[in-house]
């Protein structure tokens, strides 16, 4: 007979949007993130011979037909593709075990991805490629209930560190647990527990809201820029902005609960305006910030989904302003689309573990 963990088996992380918070959450702050339901990333594991990690045929391009087209390539999309992902989150996945005592059975396998997740958009598309190869693994090896839903993030957000990423638990945390979560990075919790503290909400909470993006972005803004150090110098404008920012969450974590969809307006507006005071426009990047002022064009509140790349949008004056928002995008050229959020991604025993812990 074979077993679940003998079988091909093919698992999903989706894109998030941050809706507020960000980008607090690298700062000790507080988000509130959900899953988008139409845009995802696949990986499928397969029982194999040799342990094989496959290229995607066009992610990770490493045959051109002339020297111009590889050029072209490298100039579009960079040297980046999902290949290093997955070997980082296979390390990090097998350095974990290790570390606390789970044995690992001695077999192996071959993993591939897939992914519809727009390249540069803020929308956490290389961690949703390393979330669901993640979810692969702890199925493969059957270890699931030994790797706590709270410390998946963190191993996520390992992987990504290994190459480089500059990125908060925000993301990870949102991918892991699907639906829509507000988060507590306070350092209190983290330094106690090694996490934060996550709270899945009810995804009717949320108002109609809607995604938009470039389909060609050529403009992404140095999004990291110097707030990083400023903040680590002490700097009281940086300090009291991100403070200000992490209460933005903690606030539309009740306003959600009241269903104040004018109040929720107000504060993702808000957050954009702390987030452009901080960074300032040559590190937004023009193409991101003109995304948001064509929604706020016609009275649409919006926000970025993460650094930059994509804007989430909410309209509290309804479906009117809505067709407003629709053509002012089409017109200046923007892909806009109404949000479907992804239901919770965990298993009964997953969020029942959740209330077992502190």
């Amino acid at each position: 007979m074979v077993t679940e963990t003998e079988k091909e088996m093919e698992r999903r992380a989706y894109a998030r949007v941050g809706l507020l918070g960000n980008p607090s959450d690298v700062y000790g702050g507080r988000a509130v993130s959900f899953a988008v339901a139409g845009l995802w990333a696949t990986v499928r594991l397969r029982p194999s011979v040799d342990l094989l990690v496959q290229p995607h045929p066009r992610h990770d391009l490493v045959a051109f037909p002339s020297l111009h087209a590889l050029v072209d390539r490298l100039d579009g999309g960079g040297y980046y593709g999902g290949v290093r992902l997955l070997l980082a989150i296979c390390r990090i996945f097998h350095n974990h075990c290790k570390d606390n005592g789970i044995a690992l059975e001695d077999k192996n396998f071959t993993l591939s991805y897939d992914t519809n997740i727009p390249r540069q958009a803020g929308l956490s598309g290389s961690s949703a490629i390393v979330c669901a190869a993640l979810s692969c693994l702890v199925d493969f090896y059957g270890v699931r209930d030994r790797i706590r839903v709270e410390v998946r993030p963190n191993l996520i957000l390992n992987a990504e560190k290994e190459l480089g990423i500059v990125a908060g638990l925000q993301d990870r945390v949102a991918q892991v647990y699907g639906g829509l979560v507000y988060m507590d990075f306070s350092q209190e919790h983290m330094d106690k527990l090694g996490h934060g503290i996550y709270t899945p909400l009810d995804i009717n909470l949320l108002p109609p809201l809607f995604l938009i993006y470039a389909e060609n972005p050529s403009d992404s803004g140095k999004v990291h820029s110097s707030v990083r150090q400023r903040w680590l110098d002490g700097d009281e404008f940086i300090i009291s902005s991100m403070k200000e920012v992490a209460q933005l969450a903690y606030d539309g974590h009740n306003v959600l609960l009241q269903k104040n969809y004018t109040e929720l307006a107000k504060l993702m507006n808000r957050n954009f305006d702390l987030r452009r005071k901080m960074f300032g426009d040559d590190a937004l990047g023009e193409l991101n910030i003109k995304m948001v002022e064509v929604a706020r064009s016609v009275g649409a509140a919006s926000k970025f989904t993460g650094s930059g790349g994509a804007v989430v949008a909410l309209c509290p004056d309804g479906d009117a302003q809505a067709e407003l928002l629709k053509s002012a995008c089409q017109e200046a050229g923007f892909v806009v689309e109404q949000i479907e959020v992804a239901p919770s991604a965990l298993t009964k025993e997953e969020l029942a573990s959740l209330s077992s812990h502190p």
